[in-house]
């Protein structure tokens, strides 16, 4: 009996184990659309506090040689973003970058209605063939929830997810424009974070 137990127990171990570290099978990754990202998002994709020319999206055209837009808005919150979605499928992106999360949790917009924005904005995104990419801002430990859920989006979804690009740059005034946005060389951190992420994918 003790055995059999045993035998059991370690088979469900070995399951556990290989579903931890499963990567998730990114959808849409040999889609047909166009050569274009698009970065989706409040004022850290717009590039508030950034010289013209320096936001992330910006900086990212440049490390990808590929067509990169800008669609973000300053103040938006993941339902007001949810609201625009079909303005990113005007561009057929073969990528969109999804950032958005720090004015929610600012203006104290119900975490459930964030998170729930998030998974549509996603399903939105893969119904048009496009890779979806979840952008995790990250950088203040009490937005540890919005991290957590994002990434499980991800994984559920068959998304990338991109952690934590405000990490360390709200802690550090030598990289910010004001208490909260980067200003040029905190711009320049989070467009290689962000390019690390999405690298990967890109070889089409």
């Amino acid at each position: 009996m003790k055995k059999v137990i045993l035998t059991a127990i370690i088979a469900a171990a070995m399951v556990f184990a290989y579903k931890s570290f499963t990567k998730t099978e990114i959808k849409n990754l040999q889609n047909n659309n166009s050569n274009t990202i698009v970065a989706f998002g409040d004022s850290l994709t717009y590039g508030h506090g950034a010289s013209p020319g320096k936001s992330y999206p910006d900086i990212l055209a440049q490390k990808t040689n590929m067509r990169v837009v800008n669609l973000g808005v300053s103040g938006e919150t993941a339902p007001q973003g949810l609201a625009r979605i079909n303005d990113v499928f005007k561009h057929r992106p073969y990528m969109v970058l999804i950032e958005f999360g720090g004015n929610d949790f600012i203006r104290k917009t119900p975490f459930e209605e964030t998170v729930s924005a998030i998974e549509k904005m996603v399903d939105a995104v893969q119904a048009q063939g496009a890779v979806a990419v979840i952008v995790d801002t990250g950088g203040n430990p009490f937005m540890g929830k919005y991290t957590k859920a994002y990434k499980q989006i991800a994984k559920e979804k068959g998304a990338v997810f991109v952690p934590a690009i405000m990490d360390g740059i709200l802690t550090n005034p030598k990289l910010k424009s004001d208490q909260i946005h980067p200003n040029n060389e905190g711009y320049a951190v989070l467009a290689e974070r962000v390019y690390k992420g999405i690298k990967k994918y890109l070889n089409r």
